[in-house]
């Protein structure tokens, strides 16, 4: 198998665009793929291009019907009435919505591809992560799941256990959807609670349709979890878990918007912390995936301050090649920032904070802390369905 890691990439994605004013503007992904070239982790990794997913592919997870409301939509926006939820201030029409979409899609699919075949060890796809798009209509930014595609893509190549894992502010759903029935796919969503936060879903009682109990893993924050309790529950639920259900391949989100920065929601994670889970992710690819791990992106929208560094340190350690946090950011990246938006970029690599946390088990319950209590409720809905201890 090889070792080198491959980064997916097609300046095109950056026609995945809401229009003017939309949180989901897509410089945030160009100027991720300037930092990553600044820093010259595109000398350390592949860099590749796939075609767009075609409708054979799209069919893996989302409906005919469906299908062809998008390309309805590419062709005449105006015509997009909110049905399949296009057309909506969330998800707005626009020309080639299809293309865009189905073209981010195939860069996912393309690093399962890389990945299940052994053509690199590790791959990234920053510009995906679209979890919220169902099989029957477009959610939360979302038109094609990505994300489902590309663990749907791997189980059509032959994978018998996938396991996703989602540390994105919002909760998984359209995966969670996706796979519900599945016992061949864990799907561990760590989100802001849905009494809080779009889309609502995500409670610990979510744990999977007849035949794949145990299968869901939702793990709901209360808002305002900074980094000690964000990495206190994700050691306290992940690690276990992946150790009981042995995944072949390990597909993980990492949208960038629990940053305390983001404007949409109401973590208070640092980029430190960010960069810490993308580290322990890929140490679990290795301990228990043989080191095949297929790494996205998601939300985020602190699209300069946040998402080109998080994503930047995701692709370093993808590579091989982390990025050491109080490494200065390169001038002629903040250079470029200023030039696309008139905003000043950050200046290092970091936050300047040094996350702790204390391991769940080591250190015992607390019943009076709502961190822990989010914890238990998810560790007795599904640790019991994988042979393990609440």
């Amino acid at each position: 198998m090889s070792g080198r890691a491959q980064l997916m990439w097609d300046e095109a994605v950056t026609g995945y665009d809401f229009g003017p004013g939309h949180p989901m503007d897509p410089v945030r992904l160009a100027l991720t793929m300037r930092l990553v070239e600044a820093l010259g982790l595109d000398r350390a990794v592949r860099v590749a291009a796939a075609r767009p997913a075609g409708d054979s592919t799209l069919r893996l997870v989302h409906r005919e019907d469906y299908i062809a409301a998008v390309r309805a939509a590419s062709a005449d926006p105006g015509s997009a009435d909110g049905s399949y939820g296009l057309g909506t201030s969330d998800v707005p029409a626009f020309p080639a919505v299809h293309d865009a979409s189905a073209l981010i899609a195939g860069q996912s699919v393309g690093a399962a591809e890389s990945v299940w075949r052994g053509e690199a060890l590790h791959a990234v796809n920053f510009a995906g992560g679209l979890h919220h798009a169902m099989p029957g209509a477009a959610s939360g930014f979302c038109v094609y799941n990505d994300a489902a595609l590309a663990v749907a893509r791997l189980l059509e190549l032959g994978a018998e256990r996938v396991a996703y894992v989602d540390v994105d502010v919002h909760h998984g759903d359209g995966v969670q959807a996706a796979f519900w029935e599945d016992p061949r796919v864990l799907t561990v969503s760590l989100h802001e609670h849905p009494s809080t936060l779009f889309p609502q879903t995500g409670w610990p009682q979510e744990t999977g349709g007849p035949g794949a109990e145990g299968s869901a893993v939702n793990v709901a924050l209360p808002a305002g979890t900074g980094d000690a309790g964000w990495l206190r529950a994700f050691h306290a639920v992940v690690p276990e878990l992946l150790a009981a259900f042995r995944p072949q391949v390990l597909v993980t989100q990492h949208g960038a918007d629990t940053h305390f920065e983001d404007p949409l929601a109401h973590l208070a994670v640092s980029l430190d912390a960010q960069r810490m889970v993308a580290e322990a992710c890929h140490a679990l690819a290795h301990e228990h995936a043989e080191g095949r791990w297929v790494a996205l992106g998601g939300g985020g929208y602190a699209v300069v301050d946040v998402v080109p560094r998080s994503w930047a340190h995701l692709v370093g350690i993808a590579a091989g090649a982390p990025v050491a946090p109080e490494s200065a950011v390169p001038e002629e990246w903040r250079a470029e920032v200023f030039r696309r938006t008139r905003q000043l970029g950050p200046y290092r690599m970091t936050d300047g904070c040094r996350p702790e946390w204390k391991d769940f088990t080591d250190s015992g319950y607390d019943p009076g802390d709502r961190l822990d209590q989010s914890i238990l409720a998810t560790r007795r809905a599904v640790f019991p369905a994988h042979g393990l201890l609440p």
